[in-house]
């Protein structure tokens, strides 16, 4: 018996990533593929407006934009990211991302294996 790792997505087939969660009036929608101690890869859809506030992570955090636009603050700096853009936010430093306009995105969180 196969045990899958990876969750709410097709196997063995092409799928449109931003298929994967629709936006929603006035909330920020999440559908998780994979989590566990080493990684975390979860997919979002942002109404306009729509935020995570600040907070930090034990894990580097990858954004990618996959529709949209976003603010993205790491520590003191903000970064305008548009769709098929990336940007990693590091370990353990503030961050927080806001919606410039509605956006899809794909977080990739990766953790210590030493820990």
């Amino acid at each position: 018996m196969n045990k899958n790792f990876i969750k709410n997505i097709d196997f063995s087939k092409p799928t449109e990533t931003t298929s994967l969660v629709e936006y929603q009036k006035g909330t920020v929608i999440s559908k998780t593929l994979t989590q566990n101690k080493y990684v975390n890869v979860t997919v979002f859809a942002f109404d306009k407006g729509e935020e995570i506030s600040t907070h930090k992570s034990e894990g580097d955090a990858m954004v990618s934009i996959l529709d949209g636009e976003a603010n993205i603050t790491i520590g003191e700096e903000t970064f305008n990211v548009k769709q098929g853009e990336t940007i990693v936010m590091p370990a353990n430093i503030n961050h927080s991302l806001l919606a410039i306009e509605k956006f899809k995105m794909m977080l990739t969180v990766v953790f210590d294996i030493n820990k």
